[in-house]
């Protein structure tokens, strides 16, 4: 069987929504959306409760694919939270709480009959950009803009996770001192300033107002200044962070995606001054950044593969498999 007729299924798991996603080749062929508002059931539920809920969901979501795909090769989970390198378990999730030391991929193999494998959806995300990259560079950074900030490393030919788990976690690197209380503990983050929730109290803490990040948008666009100063200052939050990741991991790709990234042209050019000023100067002018053109099914492709490996991605030299 060639590659192109292998078909994978890609689960993209998130807080309020689930995307599924058969795989075939590099490309999405099938794909479901719907609303699971897991954050919200699982916060009420105790944790026992939860995590049937969660098997529950995934279970009958992806059934659906399997039915229109028989002879699916496997499933991949793209999961928001910190899952064990070893064993795969999902060892928290601010996205679904209450779920600690689960195993997700156990019982769903045992029920879907097929192997699945669970990754770390901003790791997902960039191994699915990477394998579609037009320019097939040998190393990329992703940035994710959603609710927070997440990243994901492809280190010459593969995905890395570090040796705990939690290599790229620079949605909680320090940019303000003293700065905005962050969820793990810390304050001042890049989440808090870079997301579609530090967007949001940006705007709010400049007018008083509430409004979500793609209103702060659309007021941008129509040139309300306090809006726009709340866009240049999540660029400018991203662009410090960036150049202090680069001057560790020394890449010359980096693609930003998550929801955010649709106000990509308001957010890049305090995102570029900033990058610049902060960059070392050998580095300056040497990293191409782009915005993603895979329209939010990274984490579904790079899931899928992870899932099934193709023997040889792109016919590139390396393994496939996570660092």
């Amino acid at each position: 069987m060639v590659e192109s007729e292998v078909y994978r299924v890609g689960v993209d798991v998130g807080g309020t929504h689930l995307r599924v996603g058969v795989v075939a080749g590099r490309q999405v062929v099938w794909e479901h959306r719907f609303e699971t508002r897991f954050a919200e059931r699982c916060r009420a539920d105790a944790p026992e409760e939860s995590l049937a809920h969660v098997l529950d969901v995934l279970g009958r979501a992806v059934i659906e694919a399997l039915r229109e795909y028989p002879g699916t090769a496997g499933v991949g989970l793209a999961v928001p939270g910190f899952l064990d390198p070893e064993t795969g378990r999902l060892l928290s999730s601010p996205n679904i709480p209450g779920v600690r030391n689960a195993d997700l991929t156990g019982p769903l193999a045992a029920f879907w009959g097929v192997p699945v494998v669970a990754e770390n959806d901003a790791l997902a995300a960039a191994w699915g950009e990477w394998v579609v990259h037009p320019e097939a560079p040998a190393s990329l950074v992703y940035l994710g803009l959603g609710t927070g900030v997440g990243g994901g490393l492809v280190l010459e030919g593969r995905p890395y996770r570090g040796v705990h788990g939690v290599a790229m976690e620079i949605g909680h690197l320090t940019v303000v001192a003293g700065g905005r209380a962050c969820g793990c503990g810390n304050r001042g983050c890049l989440e808090r300033y870079a997301s579609a929730t530090g967007v949001r109290l940006s705007y709010r803490e400049a007018t008083g107002r509430d409004l979500d990040a793609r209103g702060v948008a659309e007021r941008a666009r129509g040139g309300d200044p306090e809006a726009r100063g709340a866009l240049d200052l999540a660029g400018a939050a991203l662009g410090q962070g960036l150049a202090h990741i680069l001057k560790v991991i020394d890449v010359s790709h980096v693609v930003v995606g998550g929801g955010l990234s649709a106000s990509w042209d308001l957010i890049q050019p305090a995102f570029a001054r900033r990058l610049e000023a902060d960059l070392i100067p050998v580095l300056r002018g040497r990293v191409r950044v782009s915005p993603s053109v895979s329209g939010d099914q990274a984490g579904m492709v790079g899931a899928a593969l992870l899932a099934v490996p193709p023997e040889a991605a792109r016919g590139r030299t390396g393994s496939s498999g996570p660092g």
